[in-house]
């Protein structure tokens, strides 16, 4: 049996319920870690951890799934001392579902890089060359053993020629057949992920290459790379209703709640972003009225929670004046706090927008947040 047959012992998707005014679906993802109810926004723990966040607290929170960055944890400590360690999980003890990224937003990230056919070629915290390649991505986030890992690719900057994008695309087709080819564990989902820029006809031809492969899951990617919203809500609705309705479907690096709206909209199951995370530690707090920015002079007197309606550990213990206090002190409690409300606030989200689906009043719900949220 293959690795591709016998995964689907250890990974199952199914969807649950389809809005009956949008595309929007409710869904079910059950991984050897847990089941991960859909849609999912994914908190990311680059190096291992949450930042400013303990993994009690998520799990106090029922976070279902973080994710985490095969390029950084090689970097340090290694793959190899986490498996030996027991792998990611017991390593950073988080005994809940794990993705990993391939490494490939680094590939369009990081400077001084060299890409070729081999793979991408990065240096070290020394100066020291590393060869990151679909074989090396693969093996890394087995050592790591996560619960769904991506295939390695470029992330195709934007903007991008219809050249360049086509033989970014080839190349990466190429990479994804040698990524298959090294994935041994069954344990391990292995999602494709589709490219093709802005181009309608690439995304077609990417969608039909990927999808061939019969994965697991399917994410679309080359979004969110200073493209704009436009182009943004173009991609993603040009190709998730082309992809697998009996696979997940995810969108990598999205993050601003408008935009998460957008893409449940229109089918989609997962998506990761470190917005809430970064925010949260510049002091800015996302809310149902938009985002509050905490070191304001205005919320020196203001003893009011974050917000007033929300049931997370800082809403229900702290005051806007307390946490103002701890940023403008530079005390380490604020961004634990402000972290702690943002992750919250962003699960309380998804999980609205699954209730609202189940209930077949999902553009309702949309039109309601976002008028508040937006003050339109």
């Amino acid at each position: 049996m293959s690795v591709r047959e016998e995964v689907k012992k250890h990974f199952q998707f199914k969807v649950v319920h389809e809005d009956k005014n949008s595309g929007a679906r409710a869904g079910e993802i059950t991984t050897p870690h847990g089941v991960i109810p859909t849609p999912v926004f994914m908190p990311v723990g680059t190096h291992g951890a949450i930042k400013a966040l303990q993994p009690s607290s998520l799990e106090d929170m029922d976070t279902k799934i973080i994710l985490s960055n095969t390029y950084h944890l090689h970097l340090s400590p290694g793959s190899e001392l986490i498996k030996k360690a027991g792998g990611l999980h017991k390593f950073m003890n988080w005994p809940r579902p794990i993705l990993t990224d391939s490494g490939g937003f680094q590939v369009f990230s990081l400077q001084g890089k060299s890409l070729k056919e081999e793979g991408a070629e990065f240096k070290d915290q020394n100066g020291k060359p590393i060869l990151l390649s679909p074989e090396t991505s693969i093996e890394i986030q087995q050592n790591l053993g996560s619960d769904i890992m991506m295939a390695f690719d470029e992330c195709i900057p934007y903007p991008a020629t219809r050249e360049y994008t086509k033989t970014s695309i080839d190349r990466t087709h190429r990479w994804l057949d040698r990524c298959i080819n090294t994935w041994t564990n069954p344990k391990q989902a292995l999602f494709g992920i589709i490219q093709g820029s802005t181009y309608d006809d690439l995304r077609d031809e990417c969608i039909e290459e990927v999808v061939s492969r019969d994965l697991p899951g399917y994410a679309i990617g080359g979004v969110s790379v200073g493209e704009g919203p436009e182009l943004m809500e173009k991609a993603v609705k040009y190709a998730a209703p082309k992809m697998p309705k009996d696979k997940p479907r995810y969108v990598m690096g999205v993050g601003n709640p408008e935009d998460l709206f957008m893409i449940w909209e229109h089918g989609i199951d997962m998506s990761d972003c470190i917005i809430p995370t970064k925010f949260a530690r510049g002091g800015t707090f996302f809310t149902n009225r938009g985002k509050i920015r905490i070191k304001h002079k205005n919320y020196r007197r203001d003893f009011y929670p974050i917000e007033p309606n929300c049931d997370c550990y800082t809403c229900k213990n702290f005051t806007r004046s307390y946490v103002k206090h701890l940023f403008d002190s530079n005390e380490i409690l604020g961004a634990i706090l402000a972290t702690n409300h943002n992750i919250a606030f962003y699960k309380g989200l998804a999980e609205k927008a699954r209730e609202a689906i189940l209930e077949d009043r999902y553009l309702e719900f949309k039109a309601e947040f976002l008028a508040g949220y937006l003050g339109k």
